[in-house]
């Protein structure tokens, strides 16, 4: 008979000990379901994290208890429904495992959830102590009234990643004076007048990155299967395979990198990891959008538009790539076509800042329950952060107000429909244009005219109902108008009796204007 080796034994029940120690992981919610955390109200609300494969896990938030079961990677899902606004409450969330304690997520709220992202003037912080070039106009006397207890943030932590990750670092803190000056300050003031005038609970959930492009947010395989644009996607995988066949390489042998119309030379070094860049395709979508989905959102603010590849051709294209990004967000959030909400850039005599782009912006409103803040006056000459963000946040809000929550207000400035030549002149109608003036009781500014000779000459313009007629006695033939069709054209001047000024537009689509690439004076 054989005798059994006591340090044998030992070492077995060492290891078997070992293994039951790390077979079994405690229950672990996304960091998104953390204190202070809003929840969306009237709709089906996923809760998620990890635990050990195979355990049972309960969440538990005023009388209501869901359970799943974790799959073999260890992750669950389970769905609250048809919570209503209120709190705070505690939620409870523990598995079945023997030993484990539950997990108390205090001061929860019910209300209502906005995301907001794109690059750094959604980013932007409300103090400019600490941050650099940021801070609104008033900083202080809006830190010091910011004691709004039912408003919440979450700001995710920036990451670019070159596979869809799983987890998000950040915490949501409550709006206090202590705590607002780190906030994004157009997630503060949308959040905040959206707070005032529901009396409703409001979280915004923040998830941008300073000089990213719109295409890095979306997927991969949305990216693919478009033909216009896959080549980015191409470009990009061939600089990231250089750039893991060659470690400590430089730029110089390389695939170029994505160059942008407001680029700066890159500093001299080795090259730098393409999928940590957020000018690439996909980056941002794997590192901030993939694990934030689904959490529940009644919808979404974006401002973006400053960062854009590949030169015109890039600028044209941009609209595309918006619709893109918009329509995958809204299949792959399960929540139908919510809402979302973009900022025009304003004024700024800068290339990046210039009226293609904003046009190409304006696309949006061709997608269904989409909205376009325009905020031609709030931009600074040579800043691209400008600092007036009041009339942004209020324009955001006038969107959502009357889109979402059925007031009844005006939620948008002057919009182009058609225009009519009329002998000498044209004349332009517009939407959304009761009450049409001059914000300054002027003349109108900003309006060109143009013959067949496509060359734009300043013109006369005059309010007649909801429509604008412009004229010009050098041009006896005209064909087409255009409207504050400029990089800063920072006196324009029409708006509507409720005070929202009119988008940039023209009734032409001539390639009239210099080369994007280069920079435009302004007037």
């Amino acid at each position: 008979m054989n005798s059994i080796n006591p340090r044998s034994l030992f070492a077995s029940l060492c290891i078997a000990l070992c293994l039951s120690a790390t077979a079994h992981a405690a229950v672990k919610p996304s960091a998104l379901f953390s204190d202070h955390m809003v929840l969306q109200s009237g709709t089906l609300v996923p809760i998620w994290g990890t635990a050990t494969p195979g355990e049972k896990v309960a969440v538990t938030l005023n009388g209501q208890m869901r359970s799943a079961t974790t799959d073999m990677q260890g992750k669950w899902t389970v769905s609250l429904y048809g919570l209503k606004a209120g709190g705070p409450f505690e939620m409870t969330i523990a598995g079945d495992a023997v030993g484990d304690a539950p997990i108390v997520v205090k001061d929860v709220l019910v209300g209502e959830v906005w995301l907001g992202s794109g690059q750094s003037n959604m980013q932007f912080n409300v103090s400019s102590k600490g941050h650099g070039p940021y801070g609104l106009l008033n900083e202080d006397k809006e830190i010091a009234a910011a004691n709004y207890p039912q408003l919440r943030m979450f700001q995710a932590r920036s990451v670019a990643a070159l596979e869809p990750q799983s987890d998000v670092t950040g915490s949501w803190t409550v709006c206090t004076p202590q705590n607002v000056p780190d906030w994004s300050a157009v997630g503060y003031l949308f959040g905040r007048d959206l707070n005032q005038a529901l009396k409703l609970p409001v979280g915004i959930l923040v998830s941008a990155f300073g000089a990213s492009t719109a295409e890095a947010w979306i997927p991969r395989d949305a990216m693919a299967a478009d033909p216009q644009l896959k080549p980015m996607l191409d470009k990009f995988d061939a600089r990231e395979n250089y750039f893991k066949a060659h470690p400590g390489a430089t730029d110089a042998g390389a695939p170029p990198a994505p160059l942008t119309i407001n680029a700066r030379a890159s500093a001299p070094g080795p090259m730098r990891d393409p999928s940590r860049d957020q000018h690439q395709p996909i980056v941002l979508y794997n590192g901030m959008i993939n694990p934030i989905i689904p959490f529940a959102i009644r919808g979404a603010i974006w401002y973006q538009g400053e960062s854009i590849t590949g030169g015109a051709h890039g600028v044209m294209l941009y609209g595309h790539v918006m619709d893109t990004m918009v329509t995958t967000w809204r299949a792959r959030w399960h929540q139908g076509d919510f809402p979302f909400y973009v900022v025009q850039l304003p004024g700024q005599a800068n290339v990046s800042n210039n009226p293609l782009v904003r046009e190409q912006q304006a696309k949006i409103l061709s997608l269904k329950n989409s909205g376009m803040a325009v905020v031609l006056d709030t931009g600074e000459i040579h800043n691209v952060h400008p600092k007036n963000k009041e009339p942004l946040g209020d324009a955001l809000n006038r969107i959502a107000l009357a889109n979402v929550y059925g007031k009844k207000i005006e939620f948008s400035g002057p919009i182009y429909a058609s225009n009519k030549v009329q002998g000498s002149a044209i004349s332009v109608k517009f939407t959304h244009a009761a009450g049409l003036k001059s914000k300054d009781g002027g003349p109108l500014k900003w309006f060109q005219i143009a013959g067949d000779d496509q060359k734009f000459i300043d013109a006369d313009a005059k309010i007649v109902g909801d429509t604008v007629v412009v004229s010009s006695p050098k041009v006896s033939a005209p064909v087409a108008v255009r409207y504050a069709w400029d990089n800063f054209p920072n006196t324009a001047n029409l708006y509507n009796g409720a005070g929202l000024q009119t988008s940039p537009f023209r009734t032409d689509d001539w390639d009239a204007m210099p080369p994007i690439e280069a920079q435009f004076t302004a007037k």
